[in-house]
């Protein structure tokens, strides 16, 4: 990798993230003051919307490699992906980071986002969920520390935190798959609401599995991408070893939707022609089995450009499936009731100006922190 230093952070392409998080704040503080309801076009029928499903649900869903890569390095000390595990721990916290903002403006009165800290419902999966995101965002966050401990110099603390990593680690884990499910979970209250394409009792295992992959093709999509914009090479055993566990789970998430399809449905449900249909004949097809087509052809293993098109594929995927629970399945019931919902454009301000948040930060981490040690050492 070149040094740090030939990172330029002043270029028109961040000249266009930083105008569209001014823009994002501005809404983010119209919304504070005027309330959902001027900022959104949410409502009693529709009452999560572009937040939510992108923002939050995909969010937490991109955040899946880190746990996955921080466990393959620390717990099962594959070596083999230590080169990426940084990168892959701060794509999980700033997917994170995505996750608690939307939500913070989401909530009808964001001020009380503490309460669920204090005021504990057992019984509540919405109340798991929120102790899930605080725990595992502080994991993360603690996972990210060595890095900017190094870069402070902070010895004492670096030694310290490296020495609980394994426990944290651990900790991370459990943690995430706990997440990944529940949020599955949150939408099984919701059995006459949701179309039955996606609506299932398995729904929280659907999410985990599905969230696995994205994880794995995240990883990989960042590790291309940053390769290209920061001049090292990508690591082609570590892309291809990704590719092969994408095979498995994308073979398992499309074997459980097709045993799901017979049960459920059946097959004649997703070629009826209605919006819910195509939209799920689009994810599925475009998300999962296009892109087991081509990690199964051997050329496309082999060569970046090949697993740049998958990766985008499988992210695309999982993220129209998360609108797609969150929203579009919903959205035969909340017309049925006299409802509509097609978000604001503040509503795209703010997904856009968090997404170049994280694009943002992503940057200043390469720039100003050991984010690729080991391909710097390798140049």
């Amino acid at each position: 990798m070149n040094d740090t230093k030939e990172i330029k952070m002043m270029t028109p392409f961040t000249m266009v993230l930083l105008l569209a998080m001014a823009l994002g704040f501005v809404v983010a503080i119209y919304r504070l003051v005027n309330g959902l309801g001027a900022a959104t076009n949410l409502n009693d029928d529709f009452p999560w919307g572009l937040w939510i499903g992108f923002d939050l649900l995909g969010g937490v869903a991109m955040a899946a490699g880190g746990f996955i890569i921080a466990g393959t390095v620390y717990l099962l000390n594959w070596k083999k992906y230590k080169p990426i595990v940084r990168p892959a721990v701060l794509t999980a916290f700033l997917g994170y980071l995505m996750a608690v903002i939307s939500l913070f403006f989401d909530l009808g009165q964001p001020h009380r986002i503490w309460h669920p800290a204090f005021m504990w419902q057992y019984h509540s999966v919405m109340w798991i969920v929120a102790m899930h995101v605080m725990f595992y965002t502080t994991t993360l966050a603690v996972e990210f520390s060595p890095m900017v401990f190094e870069r402070l110099k902070m010895h004492g603390l670096l030694k310290f935190i490296n020495g609980i990593m394994m426990g944290v680690v651990l900790f991370g884990v459990m943690l995430s798959v706990l997440h990944q499910s529940s949020l599955g979970a949150l939408y099984l209250i919701v059995a006459e609401k949701l179309s039955p394409l996606w609506y299932n009792s398995l729904i929280p295992y659907f999410f985990l599995v599905s969230a696995v992959a994205m994880g794995l093709n995240m990883v990989s999509l960042e590790s291309i991408i940053s390769s290209k914009a920061f001049k090292h090479k990508p690591h082609m055993d570590i892309l291809q070893g990704l590719a092969r566990g994408s095979i498995i789970t994308l073979g398992l998430y499309l074997i459980m939707k097709v045993i799901y399809l017979l049960q459920g449905p059946g097959f004649a449900a997703i070629f009826n022609g209605s919006m819910e249909a195509n939209l799920y004949l689009l994810e599925v097809g475009g998300g999962v089995v296009v892109p087991l087509v081509l990690l199964l052809g051997t050329n496309v293993k082999q060569g970046v450009n090949g697993l740049l098109t998958v990766n985008i594929l499988v992210v695309a995927g999982v993220l129209l499936n998360r609108m797609n629970i969150a929203v579009f399945g919903l959205y035969g019931y909340g017309k049925s009731m006299g409802g509509s919902y097609f978000p604001s454009v503040m509503e795209f301000l703010l997904t856009l100006a968090i997404v170049a948040l994280g694009i943002f930060l992503f940057k200043v981490a390469a720039k100003y922190l050991a984010l690729f040690p080991e391909a710097e050492m390798q140049t």
